[in-house]
């Protein structure tokens, strides 16, 4: 039993793994915040070449 938990104490995969999470949602988190910062932008982008696109027909 001894063994097993001093193996359990050293063992630093689970660690690495939630780290990645960590890691990986802080970068969604700011993808989100960027993407709704830039939102009215985009869409007026897209509206003026839309525009620009039915004009031109």
């Amino acid at each position: 039993m001894k063994h097993v938990l001093r193996r359990f104490v050293r063992d630093e995969s689970g660690a690495t793994a939630i780290e990645y999470g960590l890691i990986a949602a802080i970068i969604a988190v700011g993808l989100i915040a960027s993407l709704q910062t830039l939102q009215g932008n985009l869409k007026d982008t897209f509206n003026s070449v839309g525009t620009a696109v039915k004009d031109a027909k």
